[in-house]
């Protein structure tokens, strides 16, 4: 266990030392939110991109490895949801946002650097596989959900407008869409190029997992402890607990694919779980409270689920 420990720590005290450095003011607060729109906005989308460009999509793009991953997703929305509504008795529009909580794992910002650490660059294939439809489907669900729930019935084309707009509007998503471009097309991205890229990428998850620490340090835990620990629960252990399952029965997934599957279901929640909240104004003190208490657990669970795999 100490072994993997000495994986999983170095990524959480750069986090820590992000939250330490803005809360002693050695890094300004408002400068976190530059560091962040550099690493979401231009650092990671360069990321995704050239791991989708080089992605060999007949091999790792498998519907056995989205189904193992993105069966936890749902089932953590649809438990999420009604748990906050008829264990906690909260408003329908909070429970749809309490849902949407642990289906967004943060794939990105802890799943990428984690299982490079664990595993090694090469093991990332399977990881990028899943993050090119997790914003897609995460938002597909959540703002369809939360558009019926407050219209009181299905709105078609209205509701569809709102996910195609945050799609386009998630430069994530956009670094990816670009990626699949260039791969399909069969286009070379010119050496000079690629070079400026790799520069770039790798700037983006350290400064990113520091940036994290920041915004963490801005959502003090207030309240809500119960509901707080139920979802936790959900995003840290019944999601990589169907991943694992379905990916090592049913869906047969090879080895690389169940590390990647599992880890990555392991994340606790990511920011955009506070943001989708934050967008339509309920349930934010339970979605930043559970990121913040998410991401200090899964130093431990993550451990626990690594430890537990091939």
């Amino acid at each position: 266990m100490i072994g993997i420990l000495s994986v999983v720590l170095p990524v959480f005290l750069l986090i820590g030392a992000g939250y330490l450095a803005v809360w002693r003011r050695l890094f300004p607060d408002t400068a976190v939110d530059g560091l962040m729109v550099f690493t979401q906005k231009f650092a990671i989308p360069c990321l995704l991109f050239s791991g989708v460009a080089s992605l060999d999509l007949g091999e790792e793009f498998d519907f056995a490895l989205m189904g193992a991953f993105y069966a936890g997703s749902a089932v953590n929305f649809i438990l999420g949801m009604l748990g906050a509504r008829f264990l906690f008795g909260r408003p329908w529009p909070d429970c749809v946002a309490i849902g949407f909580v642990p289906m967004f794992a943060n794939s990105v910002l802890l799943g990428l650097p984690i299982t490079e650490r664990a595993y090694g660059a090469d093991a990332l294939a399977a990881n990028f596989a899943i993050v090119s439809v997790h914003a897609p489907f995460c938002y597909l669900v959540g703002i369809t959900t939360m558009e019926i729930v407050k219209s009181g019935g299905v709105r078609g084309l209205a509701t569809l407008r709102l996910v195609v707009r945050a799609m386009f509007r998630n430069a994530l998503m956009i670094g990816v869409g670009l990626g699949f471009i260039v791969n399909l097309s069969g286009l070379v991205v010119p050496g000079v190029m690629q070079d400026a890229l790799d520069l770039m990428i790798r700037a983006a998850l350290p400064a990113a997992l520091f940036g994290l620490g920041g915004i963490l340090y801005r959502y003090k835990p207030e309240g809500d402890a119960l509901i707080v620990a139920f979802v936790c629960a959900l995003a840290l252990l019944l999601h990589p607990a169907v991943a694992y399952t379905l990916g090592s029965t049913v869906a047969g997934l090879s080895e690389a694919q169940l590390r990647s599957a599992v880890v990555t279901a392991a994340m606790a929640p990511g920011i955009n779980s506070y943001l989708f909240a934050d967008m339509y104004g309920v349930a934010r003190r339970v979605a930043a409270t559970t990121v913040l208490a998410g991401t200090a657990l899964s130093v431990l669970t993550a451990s626990a689920w690594i430890a537990l795999l091939p």
